[in-house]
């Protein structure tokens, strides 16, 4: 079946539910009813793997009614209903029950489909200490003496060693574990992840106890991390019994570290949490980490594989999931301020290394009056104030040339002022009028031609100068380009600003710069003259300024020409972190810039600042990126100089995250685009 581009399930996505319903203690039949109902519910949202609680078919906490004939006859009965309901409900259902095989009862995960019970899974460690007593009338999956069980009349694969894999979505793979599983050392999941499972489900009782949701939290985040997979935690809730004991139905679900959801606990109705589960990228991320691979060399991973099918809705199902605008930008201040403290930190202490290696005392900054010289320029001050050099140490050369506004020349001098490093200025235009005179351009005839000579003659200059000035000075040229520019090829090669002694911005890119500087306003570490600079600076339009404003006055604007920086660094981000194919990084970006007013915006972003992007905007800028991304910048990338990691989502090193051929072509990218994203 074919899916409209606006269904998440075209995209590598699975939505599962995860269930908490009200208990009737002892009552299979009843339990029964509510799970149809929550199934039928969560189905009919787009639901294709539904997980309920620990013994969710007659309760965790009936203790010796679990030898009861009567319960396990109703248990059974109670199996069958389900599987008769399950026909008419296109998904993967996970109930907990207990079950009779050999001279045991056990604790089982059952998994049914489509009129079928597909599996059992026992519990393999059973709690036995403080409140738990399961031993008393549960027997561990290790009892075993068969793998196979009979359940109201079908033959059903009966073990720990299965996995329930989507026939439709090799990606999507299921395992089960059971409550205390996940306490123990070596998880059962863990195993599970590593023959395969990109979901791990785990069906809970757990009693809660003051702090007890957090070591939840903790655990199954922490698995999920580990297993590179999504982790879906379901424990009972209201209706257990409460003799000596407490229910919270904590619904968490986690993929790779990240929270997906919570369910409301304590709740006296039914509750349910749907989340949207990226196993496409869950399974990218185990091809690049070799650790998770090796880890499974080994170990006996010859799981049985009982097959599902997801059979997703048709027509359009967007991702309930949202979808960071600014994937190196958190929305969440508190996160936003660790995450600027730790990147200010990163290129200081980067660039202090560096100086003390080679025992140079001065840095030499060209100073623009734009984002990126600014934030180099205060790492600079920063790394001085630490080594406890004079900042006089720091030689900030503005270099206006032939479009250089006024307005950008005094915020550079207002920021090198206030700094009280060394502040100077050449006019780099004599230079270059004599260099183009002596290129024969037609500038030099009086002729208004503004191609890229006319502009890298006046980008080589200034890091010429830059360069000898260091020669000069005993000092070290420091960077200021930033990681968006090199992933569009946006600076100059060679003796431009492609080049430098050593880069703090080579792995930061512009989004997060401009709130980097509004931190650092934030923290008192520079005066009043200083920060009313840095706030004139935000306020300025990204242009080289290497053309003249045109009769109209316009500027040269950056963003016009490659595109607005908020979307290629978005693009950047699920290309280069998870090597996502455009129609995916297309789709991401829709659900994530498609709605001004859908989801959370990073601090100091208010009113017009708020943009949306239609999707033929988007096709249109990504594909401007495609193509300069794979097809005409790598031999920039193939040659910068050494530069601090700083983000998780991924440097364009060649020494590092990024290594590329040169010559590279982009039109498997390119054909992709027009293949996977319609144009409206």
């Amino acid at each position: 079946m074919s899916l409209p581009f606006d269904n998440l399930y075209r995209h590598g996505f699975v939505r599962a539910a995860l269930c908490a319903p009200l208990m009737a203690l002892a009552h299979p039949a009843a339990n029964a009813r509510a799970s149809i109902a929550m199934a039928r519910d969560a189905s009919a949202r787009g639901a294709r793997v539904v997980l309920f609680p620990e013994m969710g078919l007659c309760g965790y906490s009936i203790e010796d009614l679990l030898l009861q004939t009567t319960l396990l006859d109703a248990v059974e009965a109670a199996l069958a209903e389900v599987a008769a309901a399950s026909r008419e409900i296109p998904a993967l259902l996970i109930l907990g029950a207990p079950l009779r095989q050999g001279s045991g009862v056990f604790n089982c995960a059952v998994a049914i489909q489509a009129g079928r019970i597909l599996a059992a899974i026992p519990k393999t460690y059973l709690p036995n200490y403080r409140e738990f007593y399961e031993k008393r009338q549960i027997a561990p999956a290790s009892t075993a003496t068969a793998r196979e069980i009979t359940i109201a009349g079908q033959a059903v694969p009966f073990g720990t060693d299965i996995l329930l894999p989507a026939e439709d979505n090799p990606d999507a793979v299921v395992h089960v574990e059971i409550c205390e599983d996940l306490w123990t050392p070596i998880p059962p999941s863990s195993r599970g992840a590593l023959a395969g499972g990109t979901i791990l489900c785990n069906l809970s009782g757990s009693p809660v106890t003051v702090g007890k949701a957090e070591d939840r939290r903790a655990l199954a985040d922490a698995q999920s991390r580990r297993a590179i997979a999504a982790y879906l935690y379901a424990a009972a809730g209201a209706g257990e019994s409460t003799t000596d004991l407490a229910w919270d139905g904590q619904l968490s679900a986690f993929e790779y570290g990240e929270l997906l959801g919570e369910g409301a606990r304590f709740s006296d109705r039914p509750e349910m949490l749907l989340v949207d589960i990226d196993v496409e990228r869950l399974v990218q991320e185990r091809r690049r980490v070799g650790s998770f691979r090796d880890a499974g060399l080994g170990e006996a991973l010859d799981f049985r594989r009982i097959p599902f099918r997801l059979d997703p809705p048709a027509g359009a199902l967007p991702l309930l999931r949202e979808i960071p605008r600014f994937p190196y930008v958190p929305a969440r201040p508190e996160k936003l301020d660790q995450d600027c403290y730790e990147t200010w930190n990163i290129q200081v202490s980067g660039l202090m290394t560096r100086l003390r290696s080679t025992g140079l005392k001065k840095l030499v900054i060209g100073v623009s009056g734009g984002l990126d010289s600014t934030q180099a320029l205060i790492v600079a001050a920063r790394t001085m104030d630490r080594l406890g050099l004079p900042r006089a140490n720091i030689i900030g050369v503005t270099l206006p040339g032939f479009a250089t506004s006024a307005g950008t020349k005094s915020s550079a001098w207002a920021l090198m002022k206030g700094l009280g490093v060394d502040a100077r200025e050449v006019d780099i235009r004599p230079l270059a009028t004599q260099l183009l005179k002596d290129l024969d351009h037609p500038y030099s005839a009086g002729q208004n031609q503004y191609d890229v000579t006319f502009e890298n003659v006046q980008a080589g200059l200034r890091t010429d100068y830059l360069f000898r000035l260091a020669n000069h000075s005993g000092g070290l040229v420091v960077g200021t380009g930033d990681l968006s520019e090199l992933a569009l090829g946006w600076c100059t090669y060679g003796v431009g600003d492609h080049m430098s002694h050593y880069n703090v911005n080579a792995s930061l890119p512009k989004t997060l710069i401009q709130h980097m500087i509004r931190w650092v306003i934030g923290t008192g570490l520079y005066g009043p003259d200083v920060c009313a600079a840095l706030e004139t600076i935000l306020g300025t339009e990204i242009s080289p300024e290497l053309v003249p404003p045109g009769a109209d006055g316009v500027i040269q604007s950056t963003q016009a020409i490659i595109g607005p920086y908020e979307l290629q660094d978005f693009h950047l981000f699920h290309t280069l972190r998870w090597g996502f194919s455009p129609g995916k990084v297309a789709f991401l970006a829709l659900s994530a810039w498609g709605d001004a007013a859908r989801g959370a915006w990073p601090r100091g972003i208010e009113g017009e600042d708020r943009h949306s992007y239609a999707l033929p905007t988007i096709k249109h800028w990504l594909r401007v990126f495609l193509r300069r991304f794979f097809g005409q910048s790598q031999f920039k990338r193939s040659a910068v100089p050494n530069a601090p990691k700083i983000s998780s989502g991924g440097s364009l090193s060649p020494r590092g995250d990024w290594r590329a051929p040169s010559d590279g072509l982009a039109d498997a990218w390119l054909e992709a685009l027009e293949r996977e994203v319609p144009d409206v």
